[in-house]
């Protein structure tokens, strides 16, 4: 949406133009000049070789300068009255900007999405039920988790006006990143992305740090006033359907919540993985899983050992190799790396008074973040049954990305062939989630740094031994070895119709939801972020959790509205569903043989990945089809 409208300082705005994204400035100057040499030659951005944001576009000095004059004029002229003249691009307009922007083709269905995205038809939020309705119906909602997806479907139902309680069982909101503590901690996604489409920050780095993540979710909780509807301190045990009064019970303890539905909102990564390594117990100093960072431990001077070179361990190992005395890394299975400049760098005042001030230059600007960071590579992940490298790439494009990274490795490893052999992977790019170099590879190189790839066999009183038979001396041993992302929604029973234990339906590892949100035999029971959501190619989870916690209000509010007081999915829908979502991953990157990841199961079904761009899921949850739905009138409540 449009800055406020107040005349602009011109000194201070061209100070601010002088450090613009030029391709975002563009878009800009056009919606507000509807003058069209801004979408042609010179001025059209090129586009961008890798995970930046691309700040010159590309552009020679020449036109570049133009550009900004022509910017400063622009913007000075609407803030002192003058009306944009293109506030709300039509529909071959705005899909002709979008592919513009990006200097490369975007496909068209991202207009309706991106329209929506960038305020020009705003999403004009949930239902509002009757006062009256809810409180005739006892109509109520438990969410479990006030994490990111909690919050939001917290927010939507206050938009709504239907009663929620969101039980948390730690002491503040921010899930994941109110626990992980960890040094180095920090978001992958740029800040600008990774975040509520609707509660912007001046983000202080291009890649926001777990403080400030933290810190922006307990403001967001504060600013729409949802700690009123947050019980902390609570962990929940159980959930049970009662088919004749349609209605949830919810345990905790000795405590329970009654409740129309449930909202699980646990989060993929809340039960860190612990291997039962031996000699555990026996270990004379701190050992302890990443997410589990315990406040008093200081690894300086301190031999520490690392088991894992997953996410986790990239961002904890270049945090404290200049703190240790010796560091010990040991990696199972290598990972791609791709460079980012941006990684920590600061956010200037000029970049935050742009966003604050200009119109639509924080629309644009998030734009591009998220087609480079969400569906950009998405072609890329699909198997090309006759391309004739399938031991090491995809297709051809894969293969490209394979000499693109694999030149930066080498020259951040030059002189280092013994770290390049264990550096290498073998599998294609993208098999794993993607990750951005933090000063990993300028970590390894220290002298007081081991990359160790035979695995760990057990723990010793005083350090780590390999499979081989080496001992590795530790102080202090941090298990950097992920989360049991295969099991949703641990250590909660979850009871359906006839008594049925979600977990059986499931079996050991293999959960399965239509959207991945509702299950056949559980009515009124949403998942956020359950099987096959997340976003394995990289990108905003926070994107797809406020299309489902949209997707899921508007099925509560659609059965106050309909009289409806149990409404569960169909097992055609979900079978319908599952097909497809197999079919699609047998074709794309994370069912490729050459590596172990736990995106699949024991049985090599892939059950965290969704293999759908995100475009393609915000338009499935765009509107729910109640074809996909049993709906159960209301029955009348027996005390």
């Amino acid at each position: 949406m449009p800055a406020p409208r107040r005349p602009l300082d011109e000194q201070r705005l061209r100070d601010a133009v002088d450090a613009a994204n030029l391709p975002t400035l563009a878009m800009v100057t056009f919606q507000l000049t509807g003058d069209p040499r801004w979408l042609e030659e010179p001025y059209r951005p090129v586009r961008s070789s890798g995970l930046g944001p691309n700040d010159s576009g590309g552009l020679d000095a020449t036109a570049a300068a133009e550009l900004r004059v022509a910017a400063v004029e622009a913007i000075t002229s609407w803030s002192r009255g003058a009306e944009p003249a293109v506030p709300n691009p039509d529909l071959d307009l705005l899909r002709r900007m979008l592919s513009i922007a990006m200097g490369e083709a975007v496909p068209d269905e991202y207009e309706k999405l991106m329209r929506e995205e960038m305020g020009f038809e705003p999403d004009p939020g949930p239902a509002v039920v009757a006062p009256a309705v809810v409180a005739e119906r006892d109509l109520s909602v438990v969410i479990i988790g006030a994490g990111i997806s909690g919050l939001i479907a917290g927010l939507r139902l206050q938009q709504a006006g239907v009663a929620f309680t969101i039980l948390e069982r730690n002491d503040e909101v921010g899930g994941v990143w109110l626990t992980n503590t960890y040094p180095g901690a920090g978001v992958d996604t740029p800040s600008y992305l990774y975040s509520f489409s609707f509660f912007p920050r001046n983000w202080s780095t291009h890649f926001g740090k777990r403080d400030e993540m933290a810190a922006y979710t307990a403001e967001m909780a504060d600013h729409f006033d949802l700690r009123k509807h947050i019980e902390f301190g609570v962990s929940v045990d159980s959930a049970t359907w009662d088919e004749h009064q349609q209605r949830w019970t919810v345990t905790a303890g000795s405590r329970s919540w009654d409740a129309s539905a449930v909202i699980s909102a646990v989060g993929l990564f809340n039960n860190p993985k612990i291997p039962n390594l031996p000699g555990m117990a026996s270990f004379r100093g701190p050992i302890f899983h990443t997410a589990q960072w315990p406040t008093d431990v200081d690894v300086t001077g301190k031999r520490v050992a690392v088991v894992g070179t997953g996410a986790s361990a990239m961002q904890v190992v270049p945090a404290i190799a200049d703190r240790t005395a010796h560091l010990s890394v040991f990696q199972r299975s290598p990972q791609w790396i791709a460079p980012n400049a941006e990684y920590f760098a600061k956010v200037g005042e000029d970049v935050h008074w742009l966003m604050e001030h200009v119109p639509y230059y924080h629309a644009w600007y998030r734009f591009r973040l998220a087609w480079v960071f969400n569906d950009r590579v998405h072609a890329s992940l699909q198997i090309d049954e006759n391309w004739e490298h399938p031991e090491r790439s995809l297709n051809a494009v894969n293969d490209g990305h394979r000499r693109f990274f694999t030149r930066y490795l080498e020259k951040q490893l030059d002189g280092r062939p013994d770290l390049l052999e264990k550096c290498l992977p073998d599998y294609p790019p993208f098999g794993k989630r993607m990750l951005l170099d933090n000063g990993w590879f300028a970590a390894l190189r220290r002298d007081d740094v081991e990359l160790i790839t035979d695995g760990v066999a057990r723990i010793t009183e005083t350090g780590v031994v390999t499979d081989a038979g080496e001992s590795h001396d530790a102080d202090v041993v941090v298990l950097s070895t992920g989360f049991d992302a295969q099991h949703y929604l641990p250590g909660i029973e979850v009871r359906g119709r006839d008594g049925v234990r979600l977990h059986d339906t499931w079996g050991e590892d293999d959960a399965v939801a239509h959207l991945g949100i509702t299950v056949p035999g559980f009515p009124n029971l949403f998942l956020m972020y359950g099987p096959n959501t997340n976003a394995g190619a990289g990108g905003s989870f926070i994107f797809v959790a406020e299309a489902q916690g949209r997707y899921i209000v508007d099925l509560i509010t659609t059965m106050a509205r309909d009289g409806i007081g149990a409404l569960e999915c169909r097992p055609e829908a979900l079978h319908r569903w599952v097909a497809e979502v197999d079919a699609r991953h047998q074709r794309m990157v994370w069912s490729h043989p050459g590596m172990t990841t736990y995106y699949r199961n024991s049985r090599g079904r892939v059950v965290t990945n969704s293999p759908y761009r995100v475009v393609d899921y915000w338009s499935m949850t765009r509107e729910p089809d109640l074809a996909d739905f049993q709906a159960t009138p209301v029955a009348v409540r027996t005390l």
